[in-house]
Formats: C-alpha cells, sequence, structure tokens
C-alpha cells in the first residue's frame, strides 16, 4: 500500500466505486476505504432499477431524467450482463389519479428525452392481453400503458464498478474504517484503522461519498468543510413468492398516490418502495410492520389473486435535502459540496440515484481536477465494458 494517493475515496458505495473507477481511469492513483463490504448499505437495498425516473417529470426535473436516460442508454451498452432493459405497466382504474390523457403527455416527453430511441417508446396493452399481465386485476381496469425501463442486481453492479477500477490501477482496503483526515495546504492526512492496525496515508484530495454516513464522516475531518442539512428516508422493499413473466408493474398507492412497483426477481418477486424519515443508526434500518402493511395493502388492491407471502424483507435509506414537503416531491439531484470551490481537497458527495453514478462521478472528477495535476487518460468510463465479478 502507498503512502501517498491522487485521491482517496471514503465509501464502497455505488457511488464510491464510481468515482474510484473514474479517477483511475483519468491516470490518477487512488485508494478507496470501506468499512464493512462493498455495497453493504444503501447500494444493496435499491428498487434495483436503472431507470430515467418518470415521476420526477411531475416535479420538473428535466435535466435529471434526461440525464438518468442518457445513463441508462449508456448502461445497457457497456453492462448487457448487468443492466436489462423490462417492459414496464401503468394500469389505469377510476380511481386513479394520473388520467390517460396525463400519462400519455408523461410518457410521449419520457421518449423524446430519451432520444426516441426503441427503448424509450411506449404503447397502449390491448384488452385481449390483460390476462396475461400476472393476474392483474382486470375489473374496472380502464386502461393498461407499457413503456421500457432497466433492471440490475445494484450490489452485482457496484462489485463490476470496483473490479473495473481496480484493473485501472486502483487500491481496495477492506475492511478499513476512516478515522479522521486533516487538510493542509499540502494535502490531506488521513487515518484509517484496517483489520489489523491503525495506518496513516496522505492525499491530494478526499472524497466523501458515505451515503447515510456522509455527515459523520465529514464530523471526522478537520477543519470541517461545510455540509447540507438532510433526512435519511427510509424505502423498504419486500421479496414474494411467485415469480412475474410479463415484466414490472408501476402502481399507484391507494392510500397516498405514492408509487410502487411489483418487479421480477428471480423465481419471486420484488415490491417497494416506502418513504419514512428514519432518525437512527443507518446500520440498524430494518423494515417495519407499518411498511409491510402498507406494501401488502397495494399488492391487495392491484394483484388480488397472487400470493402475499413474503420470503424477505431489507430496508435501505435514501439522502435527501432536509426540508418540510412530502419525501415523495423532494429533488433526486446529485450535490457535491466542496471545501474550496477553486481548489477543492475534499468533496462529498449527497444524494443521487443509482442510474446516475457514473455521471456524478464525473462531475465528482471535473471538481477535483481544479486541484489535481494532470495525467494521461487511461480509458472513458462511458466506453468501458463492464463484467460480472
Amino acid at each position: 500500500m502507498a503512502d501517498h494517493y491522487d485521491v482517496v475515496v471514503v465509501g464502497g458505495g455505488i457511488h464510491g466505486v464510481g468515482v474510484a473507477q473514474a479517477a483511475a481511469c483519468y491516470g490518477y492513483s487512488v485508494l478507496l476505504l470501506e468499512k464493512t463490504a462493498l455495497a453493504a448499505g444503501s447500494s444493496s437495498r435499491s428498487s434495483k432499477l436503472i431507470h430515467g425516473g418518470l415521476r420526477y417529470l411531475e416535479s420538473g426535473d428535466f435535466g435529471l431524467v434526461r440525464e438518468s436516460l442518457v445513463e441508462r442508454a449508456i448502461l445497457l451498452q457497456i453492462a448487457p450482463e448487468l443492466v436489462r432493459l423490462q417492459p414496464f405497466h401503468i394500469p389505469v382504474y377510476p380511481e386513479t389519479s394520473r388520467r390517460p390523457p396525463a400519462i400519455r403527455a408523461g410518457l410521449t416527453l419520457y421518449a423524446l428525452l430519451g432520444g426516441l430511441e426503441r427503448s424509450s417508446r411506449f404503447k397502449k396493452v390491448t384488452r385481449d392481453h390483460w390476462g396475461r399481465l400476472d393476474g392483474l386485476a382486470t375489473d374496472r381496469l380502464q386502461a393498461v400503458y407499457r413503456y421500457h425501463d432497466a433492471q440490475t442486481n445494484d450490489a452485482d453492479l457496484t462489485r463490476a464498478v470496483m473490479q473495473s477500477a481496480i484493473d485501472h490501477g486502483a487500491h481496495l482496503s477492506c475492511p478499513s474504517e476512516f478515522l479522521t483526515a486533516t487538510i493542509g495546504k499540502q494535502g490531506v492526512d488521513i487515518l484509517f484503522r484496517d483489520n489489523t492496525a491503525e495506518r496513516n496515508c496522505t492525499a491530494t484530495t478526499l472524497v466523501n461519498a458515505g451515503g447515510p454516513w456522509v455527515n459523520t464522516i465529514a464530523e471526522r475531518i478537520s477543519p470541517q468543510p461545510a455540509g447540507i442539512d438532510v433526512d435519511l428516508v427510509q424505502g423498504s422493499h419486500l421479496v414474494l413468492e411467485g415469480s412475474l413473466t410479463a415484466g414490472c408493474y408501476y402502481m399507484e398507492a391507494p392510500r397516498d398516490r405514492r408509487a410502487v412497483f411489483l418487479l421480477p426477481w428471480g423465481e419471486q418477486s420484488m415490491l417497494g418502495t416506502t418513504e419514512n424519515v428514519y432518525r437512527g443508526d443507518p446500520a440498524q434500518v430494518t423494515t417495519l410492520a407499518s411498511e409491510e402493511d402498507y406494501l401488502l395493502a397495494v399488492m391487495a388492491h392491484y394483484f388480488p389473486e397472487r400470493s402475499q407471502q413474503v420470503v424477505a424483507s431489507f430496508a435501505g435509506l435514501r439522502v435527501l435535502p432536509a426540508s418540510g414537503n412530502s419525501t415523495f416531491k423532494r429533488t433526486r439531484e446529485t450535490r457535491l459540496p466542496a471545501d474550496d470551490p477553486a481548489r477543492p481537497r475534499t468533496v462529498a458527495i449527497y444524494g443521487g440515484k443509482l442510474t446516475g453514478y457514473r455521471a456524478a462521478a464525473e462531475k465528482v472528477m471535473k471538481i477535483l481536477r481544479r486541484t489535481l495535476p494532470e495525467r494521461k487518460r487511461r480509458a472513458n468510463t462511458a466506453e468501458l465494458p463492464l463484467q460480472p465479478v
């Protein structure tokens, strides 16, 4: 292990490994510190979707949707064994708040932002095909719209990106707990503990990719960089008995009109997600009984004949800007505050989506390169194949 690195990254989730890969591909020396295991936190507890975020159109986040659709197209190209296109179905009933004209308008805009590629087109499912939709309730069903987005195994994708980073020269230290960092004129002095002892290294720049622990890590940096007030928002998923054959389902929860997805997951299916502000230790987050009841009520409403047997459940945490607004309506934009915009020594990653990890990493590198020396670029992450590990 070297004594000095151009970039040290704290956190082995999808955003941390994305920065490690991008930095290595730009020719920089990189060390990533991960306390437990790659994708041990939120990056193995997401909805497993690589998507543009159709519902973000309602809040006017057109730039985020466009960027996400571009990233979806890139990942479908460079990681075909990890990211696969799936049909998604939107059922419409008399009580559905988003009426067919609004759905068609949203899907049309989604297709336009996706460049009108084949994967961005949509259609109305004819009535004679409704019986093939995995037991979807057809009583009072008025219409079904089909569009496409992509699905992945988030933990597998995280590991594949880290392996790509390693292949291009990055170093991984895991398990290694970040302890402290001191920012000086010449760089950053870092203290961490691996599985044998406390160790020191120096870095030109430090990236805080701690996910739900981002502000905890920031408190260990001196002088402490300015952070962002955030809420940790719990999202739970249930793994249910029984597979799906027709694809995925985008449902409107009857109770609060939130989006809930039913997704194929191997020989089983996955139902989620919820949104509840979480105040406890991020390491202790777990599915609540109230969340299970909420999700199963959605399931019973749309698929009354399917099994509601819960095989497993999991909960992850989103990092969203603190606000009095509904968590469902808060922006998913990634925020990247630096200690010194002109000559940054440390950058933190707040929020972000699984889909946009690569674009976020490129933005981080754009900031860090104000400080880092020029290096010969080794590869372009937009063209670099990702393979299952």
